[in-house]
C-alpha cells in the first residue's frame, strides 16, 4: 500500500513533508501544553473550559505554523496566501472529525485485542490516527491547499 501511495509523491517532496510534519507534531504538542497550562491557571475553576480554549487557540496557532512550513518548505508555492491558508484550514477538518469520532472506539478495540496493554491503548490509537492524518493531510495539501494551477493548463 505504501509503495502505491509513494509513487504519486516526488521523493524530495515526501522527505520535506515528513521533516516539516515532524516539526509540526513537536510544535503542536508543545503549543497545546503551554496553552493548557496558561488557561488552566487563568480559568482554574473551570478546567474543561480552559482545556477547550487551549485546544482552539493552540489548534489555530498550529495550523498557521504548519501552513507556513508546507507553503514555504514543502510545496513551495508563490502568492495566494489567504486562499491557500483557508484551504489548508479546510484540509484539517476531515482529520479532526475522524480523530474525534474514531479515537474512542479504536481505543476500546485495542484494549480488547491486547488486554495486557490496555493502559497504552489510547496512545496506540492516537498514533494510528496520527499516521492516517499525515497521509490525508499530505494529499489534501497537495491537491487542495497548494495545488499547482500552472500544471492544470
Amino acid at each position: 500500500m505504501f509503495k502505491r501511495i509513494a509513487k504519486h509523491i516526488p521523493r524530495e517532496q515526501l522527505v520535506r513533508y515528513l521533516l516539516v510534519g515532524a516539526w509540526n507534531t513537536l510544535f503542536g504538542y508543545g503549543c497545546f501544553f503551554l496553552c493548557a497550562h496558561l488557561f488552566l491557571h487563568l480559568l482554574a475553576s473551570t478546567p474543561s473550559i480552559a482545556a477547550a480554549v487551549a485546544s482552539v487557540v493552540s489548534m489555530t496557532i498550529n495550523i498557521t505554523v504548519s501552513f507556513f512550513g508546507y507553503k514555504l518548505a514543502v510545496f513551495r508555492t508563490k502568492g495566494n496566501f489567504l486562499r491557500e491558508y483557508l484551504r489548508s484550514f479546510l484540509v484539517y477538518i476531515p482529520s479532526l472529525i475522524l480523530n474525534g469520532v474514531a479515537i474512542g472506539p479504536l481505543t476500546t478495540l485495542l484494549e480488547q485485542i491486547q488486554p495486557s496493554r490496555e493502559h497504552k491503548s489510547a496512545y496506540i490509537a492516537g498514533a494510528i490516527l496520527a499516521f492516517i492524518t499525515v497521509v490525508m493531510s499530505f494529499f489534501g495539501h497537495k491537491h487542495i491547499s497548494f495545488r499547482d494551477r500552472s500544471a492544470e493548463s
